[in-house]
């Protein structure tokens, strides 16, 4: 088992990585149950984990309420958060309750979304069955819903109690979502970690193949650097928090242009948006070409997009820009990038010429 705490006072938490914990969950959550049914907030994709987790609570004890939600992005809506909400409210569920959200980061954004409005806040335990969910979405604290103008773009942050991460839950994870989760991997290596992108390059295919060792070092190491980076800025006041958005600047502007489909799911988008961060960065004079490159080239040999084409996107730059004004880090009338000055030297830049951006995407586009 491995322990990685994130340290935030009186709201810092465990992430506890261990296979098959999903079916030891009673003994983690039966501290936080005080005597009282858990709600059990999942969707209908994740039925089989779902049985799991009730036979371990009710093995501790602990009786449950499950809550099936429908699958896909368009989940995280005001409808969705409106019948989640009237839903735990018809259960009773009280302050210092625990609700569990237990699937990818769609029902983890919602459920903590919901759990710190509810009654002004109430606790809530995060069970992620995604590999995108394991070493992102489920650390930190960011919860959201989307809107008509953008990806979440309404939330709050809203700390879990706990994290349980079970590596074997995802052996019936489709190839294209373990590779999405995937794409989130290799960003901890770009943003300030050489070695472990060169670790990527090394072991990127056994993970995703099934290696139960590749996959449990990535979700260990990808967790490590999100919970040191959230314990130096929770809430991305500093700008280090920021670094954790590499690719996400232009790869919300991909999803965005597909209307937030199946067309292109969040960590194809991110990996997209990271090889374009890239070679942005090496238009710029500021990043090696053949940094660039070696980015694109990764994320080519896994199966991930390395740009607009290979993601299916033939709008113009200034379609996609016009995307991104709807960004939720404006700040001033301006966006924030991150930029690269090579593997593992990303950084915040505040003074990007969106005209610029545009030309660069119509480049790339007809390149």
């Amino acid at each position: 088992m491995t322990l990685i705490p994130v340290a935030l006072g009186a709201r810092s938490y465990d992430i506890v990585i261990e296979a098959g914990v999903l079916t030891r969950a009673g003994a983690h959550l039966k501290p936080l149950s005080r005597g009282r049914t858990m709600a059990i907030v999942t969707d209908a994709n994740v039925a089989p984990h779902l049985a799991t987790l009730q036979a371990a609570l009710s093995e501790a004890g602990i009786a449950s309420e499950a809550i099936v939600l429908p699958p896909g992005e368009g989940t995280k809506s005001w409808a969705q958060l409106e019948a989640l909400t009237d839903r735990l409210l018809e259960l009773g569920v009280e302050r210092g309750d625990h609700v569990i959200a237990l699937g990818g980061g769609v029902i983890g954004d919602l459920v903590g979304f919901a759990t710190s409005i509810l009654k002004r806040g109430c606790g809530f335990v995060q069970i992620p069955t995604t590999l995108l969910a394991q070493v992102d979405s489920s650390v930190g604290g960011k919860t959201a819903i989307n809107s008509r103008a953008g990806k979440n773009l309404i939330g709050t942050f809203h700390q879990p109690a706990l994290v349980l991460i079970d590596p074997q839950v995802l052996d019936t994870l489709p190839l294209r979502d373990t590779r999405a989760g995937y794409g989130e991997v290799v960003k901890y290596g770009l943003i300030d970690d050489p070695e472990f992108f060169d670790w990527c390059e090394a072991n990127g295919a056994a993970l995703l193949a099934g290696d139960p060792q590749a996959r449990e070092t990535a979700i260990a190491r990808s967790v490590a650097a999100k919970a040191r980076i959230v314990a130096e800025d929770e809430r991305e006041t500093t700008g280090k928090r920021a670094l954790l958005n590499l690719g996400h600047t232009f790869g919300h502007a991909l999803e965005a242009e597909t209307g937030f489909s199946d067309r292109l799911v969040h960590g194809e988008g991110v990996a997209a948006g990271m090889a374009l961060a890239f070679g942005y960065s090496a238009r710029l004079g500021l990043c090696p070409a053949a940094d660039a490159e070696r980015v694109a080239a990764h994320l080519r040999a896994v199966g991930l997009p390395d740009g607009l084409a290979a993601a299916g996107i033939d709008a113009d730059g200034a379609t996609l820009v016009a995307h991104m004004l709807h960004d939720k880090k404006m700040d001033a009338g301006t966006l924030p990038f991150l930029l690269a000055r090579g593997i593992g030297e990303t950084y915040l830049e505040r003074a990007v010429d969106l005209g610029e951006v545009a030309r660069f995407l119509d480049e790339v586009r007809g390149a």
